[in-house]
């Protein structure tokens, strides 16, 4: 979170509560906790759900590398032709996963702005306080964001496939056509 996410916070904070506490009645604060508590449980949900999907991404991105390393020990057009098929849909798939880790990380970030916002009705404020022990995300020597790394991954093998596509062009047909 950076400081414009603080000046987000106040409109969080009046969005936040349907019901006034004196209109709620008595057990309001018990389910603000409860809420609360729910509200962090969807949150790890959403983490989980995002290591999944890097869990299968990495593995769909594998399985291609090791069958392109196998059908490109042979030399014959179809092999190059099919190797520039499978690299084009390897590019594909990585700009899929990179966009999918974007997308979490915007929720992830949007979800910790209403559990920072429901902190600020509650006596602790744990996870503001992490936050603000780590610089905010802001000091890499604190702390580096996992999406910062993550997002390497897609960008790594979509490198792969470029070498791959570049490799099984027919370089010298093409400049012959133009030369």
């Amino acid at each position: 979170m950076t400081d414009s996410d603080d000046d987000q916070r106040p409109s969080l904070i009046s969005t936040l509560p349907g019901v006034s506490e004196n209109e709620y009645g008595p057990l309001y604060r018990d389910h603000v906790l409860d809420i609360y508590k729910l509200y962090l449980g969807m949150t790890d949900r959403i983490s989980d759900r995002r290591e999944k999907a890097n869990s299968f991404f990495l593995a769909v991105n594998t399985a291609i590398i090791i069958v392109m390393s196998k059908g490109l020990l042979g030399d014959s057009e179809g092999l190059i032709a099919l190797s520039s098929l499978v690299s084009i849909a390897g590019v594909t798939i990585c700009y899929i996963w990179h966009r999918m880790i974007r997308s979490y990380r915007q929720l992830n970030s949007a979800k910790f702005k209403v559990v920072h916002s429901i902190e600020c009705q509650l006596p602790l404020r744990p996870f503001d306080a992490e936050w603000e022990a780590v610089g905010r995300g802001d000091d890499p020597k604190l702390y580096i964001p996992f999406t910062h790394v993550e997002k390497w991954m897609p960008t790594v093998f979509a490198a792969m496939y470029v070498v791959v596509l570049l490799s099984s062009v027919q370089w010298g047909q093409i400049l012959n056509v133009f030369c």
